[in-house]
């Protein structure tokens, strides 16, 4: 009697230490199966571009010249000041009246000879180069100063040769300045000449001339070579390759447990996002994102939340 009483006891007590002895873990997480992450497809606007470069530059320079010879008497103007027409840029006193003009003064003042003639701008802009100082002997037609009109400030595409036929993608272009300003630009005709060891094609890029820009400012472009949009669009993590990516293939979930090998065609890719051109999958399809790589053909996963 007490051995049949012992014997029940020891029997709960194994029964009782097996139990306590499973953990929770070993219930949940499958045995043989590789925890992943999945996405979907999505639809959306995918575009492949390059950055180029553009050059801010004034098409038309007018250059302003001595009309007579004699002395610079007054310089009106700076280095880069804006300046518009009619404005008064040089005083030259001619070089009669350097000579003449004390003399004739002695013998009648009221004659108020001054051989002083002024130079006036043609038009509105810039001065971009002053070539003398006040003082300096000058003789008629020299330049004394170039002005960049402002209304032919364009910008000027650097395009490679080979880059011509997406031309008709890029007519309407977003210039990003060096301080992230971005302003819109229209690309018009090319200029006739190659550079020689760069194999790029200058074309003009006109803009608002309301703005004020510099002379050689540098702006980047992002010039499309394709662009779809109603792509369908993958993250770049879920999509596999071999060594030599000759072959691409993404992990699709062909039940709750099984994730099987199917190999696709790419198209656009831009960032980390690229188009899937074929096979066809729908927007609820199940695509592993982690956890997909070194998996057999055929694999048995769990999925994470």
């Amino acid at each position: 009697m007490r051995i049949s009483i012992l014997a029940s006891l020891l029997l709960v007590f194994l029964s009782a230490a097996c139990h306590f002895g499973k953990s929770s873990s070993d219930e949940v997480q499958p045995e043989g199966r590789v925890p992943v992450t999945i996405t979907n497809i999505k639809i959306g606007a995918l575009n492949e571009s390059v950055e180029l470069n553009a050059i801010s530059q004034f098409l038309l320079k007018t250059n302003v010249k001595s009309v007579a010879n004699g002395y610079l008497q007054e310089v009106k103007v700076n280095l880069g000041q804006q300046i518009s027409v009619g404005d008064k840029l040089f005083v030259i006193r001619s070089k009669e009246s350097q000579s003449l003009g004390n003399t004739v003064e002695k013998l009648d003042s009221s004659f108020r000879f001054s051989g002083k003639i002024s130079v006036n701008s043609p038009g509105n802009g810039f001065i971009l180069q002053l070539n003398y100082r006040e003082g300096d002997y000058i003789q008629d037609g020299e330049i004394l100063a170039t002005i960049g009109d402002r209304r032919s400030l364009v910008f000027l595409l650097e395009l490679p040769y080979e880059l011509r036929s997406y031309l008709s993608s890029n007519k309407t272009v977003e210039l990003t300045l060096p301080d992230g300003e971005q302003i819109k630009g229209t690309v018009t005709n090319a200029l006739p000449s190659m550079d020689a060891q760069s194999q790029t094609q200058s074309y003009i890029i006109r803009i608002d001339n309301t703005k004020s820009i510099p002379e050689n400012l540098v702006a980047k472009i992002q010039y499309i070579k394709k662009m779809n949009s109603a792509a369908a669009i993958l993250p770049k993590e879920a999509i596999l390759t071999n060594e030599i990516q000759s072959q691409y293939w993404v992990m699709v979930m062909s039940d709750s447990m099984t994730a099987v090998k199917v190999p696709v065609t790419r198209g656009i890719e831009a960032g980390d996002s690229v188009e899937i051109v074929s096979p066809h999958f729908t927007v609820d399809q199940k695509i592993l994102l982690t956890g997909n790589f070194g998996l057999p053909d055929t694999a048995k996963v769990v999925i994470e939340k």
